[in-house]
């Protein structure tokens, strides 16, 4: 950065200074855990040779904030996979249980936006469709930020909900699911190939939110491509052409994660989009009635503040699930 001609390529230039900072957020918190601990030598060489109740109280203290500081450095690099780094699209479509299970589907998408604002992920919203009630028939969601793929894979699955439908006129107990799947953003230093040829690209009027002037035009653009039978959709711009860019971001997106998962002969993965939405195949469970609780079936995390959970505070889940594979313990 300090050569004369640094900034003759602006566009590498801001790429040399993005891979800066991803390496100095990497470095000062271990060299700022490391002078932590440094003075944790020298302060309980000071209390064993005092003796003073106040300065062991205070030692004790630097010594839970420390390991707390460690715990979460040691987290993070877990988070070393092909693609944890990069931006994700996430997507949220409802299953079984009609309109309860849209609703569902729109409470979901309510949480991730919750939990983006907490970790401070940029995000936009690619492709949605609402439906009268309130609910979503889908929506796609890019979030932008250092791991952003690497936390949210945690999520992919079916999450069910149980509660009181507030769509039944008897008040009776009801039963949702929604699929979550996540999807590494593919940038520049990939390149997926896609023919013009095996693409079709239909156009038509954009439904839901958006307003009349969505509805006018045929501004949503919904692309399928030929030889997989991926079909990817885009209508959360005015533009034609700005939804068309969008599509093909989450084709490129999709079909990577598809060709990849064909390499490693992955059946499962490539399968995945295809389980049933319904019982049997959930991740998570999310009860409000007859009691309170939120329990991860993968991990046998749980908790009873569904609230806090439906606020966003879903980092117990994503962490106990990476720690799982990653082969560490968990604590219940």
């Amino acid at each position: 950065m300090a050569r004369a001609d640094f900034w003759s390529d602006p566009e590498a230039a801001q790429e040399v200074i993005e891979e800066a900072n991803r390496m100095r957020r990497w470095v000062e918190p271990w060299r700022a855990v490391g002078k932590r601990l440094d003075d944790l030598q020298e302060l309980a060489a000071l209390a064993a040779e005092e003796g003073e109740g106040a300065l062991e109280e205070e030692l004790s203290a630097e010594a839970d904030v420390t390991a707390r500081e460690l715990d979460e450095l040691e987290f993070r690099s877990m988070l070393g996979g092909e693609d944890d780094a990069r931006n994700a699209l996430l997507t949220i479509h409802p299953g079984a249980g009609g309109v309860d299970s849209q609703d569902w589907a729109n409470m979901l998408l309510r949480m991730y936006f919750k939990w983006m604002e907490r970790h401070g992920f940029a995000f936009d919203t690619l492709d949605l469709e609402t439906v009268e009630e309130g609910g979503i028939k889908r929506a796609t969601v890019e979030v932008r930020g250092e791991n952003a793929f690497g936390y949210l894979k945690a999520e992919k699955g079916v999450h069910r909900l149980v509660r009181i439908s507030p769509f039944d006129q008897n008040a009776r107990r009801h039963t949702s699911f929604a699929s979550v799947f996540v999807y590494p953003e593919v940038e520049k230093d990939i390149t997926v190939e896609i023919s013009d040829g095996d693409l079709r690209v239909d156009t038509f009027r954009a439904s839901g939110a958006g307003g009349q002037h969505v509805n006018k035009t045929s501004s949503a653009v919904r692309i399928t491509h030929l030889p997989t039978g991926i079909v990817v959709q885009s209508q959360g711009e005015r533009s034609q052409h700005r939804n068309r860019e969008a599509a093909m971001k989450i084709l490129t997106s999709r079909l990577y994660q598809f060709y990849k998962a064909e390499r490693e002969k992955s059946r499962e993965e490539l399968e995945s989009e295809k389980k049933e939405i319904a019982f049997g195949s959930q991740i998570r469970s999310y009860v409000f009635h007859p009691y309170t609780l939120v329990k991860d079936h993968r991990t046998g995390i749980e908790t009873g503040n569904v609230q806090a959970v439906m606020e966003g505070d879903i980092d117990r889940f994503i962490q106990g699930y990476l720690k799982q594979t990653a082969g560490q313990a968990i604590p219940l």
